[in-house]
């Protein structure tokens, strides 16, 4: 195990390095100029240049980089240009709402999907499989805005069940929660009843089943902790779409998380921001993928890890 994750750390670090060193580059090639958002419109060419120079914009992209990539390895991911304060300061402001969503969301995902890929794959064939892997489908496609819009309107507006928007208790984190959980559900109940079919066909299983335990056993106690491995690499991934945010249902209910931080970033240019929410989030999607790998084992011994 030791060896292993000295590994994995190492494979992590390569990784994070060639993410910031494109996402970088890309920001280098972009027509937008982030010195005109800073300066004004009403700026003359020569403050347009001090500024330029006082950022240090007007060096080449090699020197920008180097310059970033020392300083992060100092754990400074630079300063907003616009705001005037530290990344990792608006970083950190904004982490606690975005886990309180993450966590939510996640939890939501797998109840609803777990739920309908295991009911799915008992009635394999019949009119209740195809029903649900045809709600599957809707979920999966459903544009965010349309599902938030719908939710907050009946539960919230019609209702009045939950509040409209905002942060700070229970009431207001339903109402994302559940829409991520719905808009996630599918890619969870097509992949948790194509791997229980598969678990399901296993010898043990028929063993199991022809030493009398009850359905409900079966499923629960011999075949769930196998068919549920690839959702578990499915959660590390959505860890690291989480904390780069969920723009869209972040902005429906006024949620002060992550991706709205970004989405301000993106429209003023603010590189510095942009590069750490990239990183922050390439973090959590390496993190999530780690854990996800080291809780397999647990679940079931069969794995080792190499």
């Amino acid at each position: 195990m030791p060896a292993y994750l000295l590994r994995r750390l190492f494979q992590s670090a390569l990784i994070l390095l060639g993410i910031s060193f494109v996402t970088f580059l890309l920001l280098f090639v972009l027509p937008a100029d982030p010195v005109r958002q800073i300066a004004g419109r009403s700026a003359t060419p020569a403050t347009v240049e001090n500024i330029r120079q006082q950022l240090g914009l007007d060096q080449p992209f090699i020197v920008q980089y180097g310059r970033y990539l020392g300083n992060l390895l100092q754990g400074d991911l630079g300063r907003s240009y616009l705001q005037k304060t530290q990344v990792s300061e608006l970083i950190m402001s904004r982490l606690p709402a975005t886990l309180q969503l993450m966590a939510a969301g996640i939890l939501a995902e797998l109840v609803l999907g777990l739920t309908m890929g295991i009911a799915a794959a008992l009635m394999r064939g019949r009119a209740g499989d195809q029903v649900l892997m045809m709600a599957s489908f809707v979920t999966v496609s459903a544009p965010q805005f349309v599902v938030s819009l719908l939710l907050l309107y009946v539960f919230a507006v019609k209702l009045g069940w939950f509040p409209i928007g905002g942060y700070g208790t229970l009431a207001h984190l339903v109402l994302p929660a559940v829409t991520l959980g719905i808009l996630g559900s599918g890619w969870y109940s097509r992949m948790m009843r194509s791997s229980m079919i598969e678990v399901l066909r296993a010898d043990y299983i028929r063993t199991a089943r022809a030493k009398g335990l009850s359905r409900g056993r079966v499923v629960l106690r011999h075949a769930l902790p196998n068919a549920i491995l690839p959702v578990i690499a499915m959660i590390g991934i959505d860890i690291g779409i989480f904390m780069g945010g969920i723009v869209v249902v972040e902005s429906v209910f006024g949620w002060p998380g992550i991706g709205q931080l970004a989405w301000q970033a993106i429209q003023r240019v603010d590189i510095p921001i942009i590069m750490g929410v990239t990183l922050v989030s390439a973090l959590a999607i390496v993190i999530g993928n780690l854990v996800a790998d080291v809780i397999a084992p647990l679940i079931d011994p069969r794995i080792r890890l190499r």
